[in-house]
């Protein structure tokens, strides 16, 4: 792979954690094995959401609405391998 190519790529390599470790800690709080409560669980969820919600919310005006099923890291996770393979198969 190209240099240029491989800053970007790891990038998304960086973005793609984010989001997985997102999503996860999602559940884990939904189904309380994480406590909001702790601090150092309160600081990564709140950095994440900080990270994350800028990406989130673009992708949320051309979603529709599903209820309480939130499509946007989803989506996320596909446009971010798309750009990898992209990525990848350019450089």
């Amino acid at each position: 792979m190209a240099p240029i190519f491989a800053i970007p790529y790891m990038i998304l390599n960086v973005i793609w954690f984010f989001i997985v470790a997102h999503f996860i800690m999602s559940w884990l709080i939904s189904f309380n094995v994480l406590n909001l409560h702790q601090p150092i669980v309160s600081q990564i969820w709140q950095g994440l959401n900080r990270i994350l919600d800028p990406i989130y919310s673009r992708i949320r005006q051309f979603i529709p609405n599903m209820g309480g099923l939130d499509l946007a890291p989803l989506v996320a996770l596909l446009i971010v391998a798309a750009l990898q393979y992209t990525l990848a198969y350019y450089g």
